[in-house]
């Protein structure tokens, strides 16, 4: 019995040249970058038994007469990311039709539009929400809007990405009809980019969460703030119970989003 020789898919069986070179060219990079951030695997390796340690330090007894301030405080979390997701979903749409090459209607506004939505994007939710911080003060209403402004720079790339990918037999089956500028969104576009709609919406849902939970960093509501107090005060008996409300919640919300998604498709 033959037994095959294990070998490249090419004429000779050997690695292809430029996949190979590449693949060498990206590890050498690796490499070379692995001083410029301090990556060093010997001191990760005697970081294990600190790791060790400090995940010991949660296995406490929570306080319990913490628990309703928590569910407050997860309350108003919630409620600032279902909102700021809200405000986002209304502004982003038009600027994702906008910023759609088949959607557009005159190239200039399509580059207005897609500027506009790499400049909401380009700095994370936390330094937009310490701008928002020393303009409005302190509390939720920052956090909302760093969100919001945030959001509606992702979920307006990812709703223009949706409508660039649609069948344009369909458009053109529309456009045969007589049907106007926004008959034509409505109609031939909407339906068919929906599906990716609603799941673009869900992951910046359970985005907004997690980037809703460490906003209270810098004192825009939420749990944030009761977070980073207790991982600094080494409160290990309200670090547990904080960490452990936000995995159920995202656990839930994401359990939800796919029985959503399962019903509409």
């Amino acid at each position: 019995m033959n037994s095959s020789r294990l070998c490249w898919p090419t004429p000779n069986g050997l690695p292809a040249l430029l996949p190979t070179s590449v693949f060498a060219v990206c590890i050498l990079l690796l490499v070379i970058s692995a001083s410029a951030v301090e990556l060093d695997l010997l001191r990760l390796f005697n970081a294990i038994p600190r790791m060790f340690e400090f995940a010991g330090n949660l296995l406490v007894l929570p306080d319990w007469e913490y628990l309703p301030t928590l569910a407050v405080n997860m309350l108003q979390t919630l409620e600032m990311t279902f909102l700021a997701t809200s405000i986002a979903l209304v502004i982003s749409l038009p600027l994702g039709v906008l910023a759609a090459k088949n959607a557009s209607p005159h190239p200039a506004v399509f580059h207005a539009a897609r500027n506009s939505l790499t400049l909401m994007r380009a700095l994370p939710e936390l330094v937009w929400a310490l701008v928002f911080v020393s303009a409005v003060g302190l509390g939720p209403l920052p956090g909302i809007m760093a969100l919001s402004f945030v959001t509606v720079g992702f979920m307006g790339k990812f709703f223009a990405e949706s409508i660039e990918v649609v069948d344009q037999r369909q458009i053109e089956g529309v456009v045969a009809h007589g049907a106007g500028w926004l008959q034509l969104r409505t109609f031939a576009h909407f339906p068919q980019a929906f599906p990716d709609f609603v799941g673009t919406v869900m992951y910046i849902l359970d985005h907004n969460l997690r980037a809703a939970a460490i906003l209270g960093l810098v004192g825009a509501g939420g749990i944030g703030y009761d977070l980073v107090m207790a991982m600094r005060m080494f409160d290990y008996d309200r670090l547990l119970p904080i960490a452990l409300s936000i995995y159920m919640v995202v656990t839930l919300l994401d359990r939800a989003s796919d029985q959503f998604r399962r019903r509409l498709i």
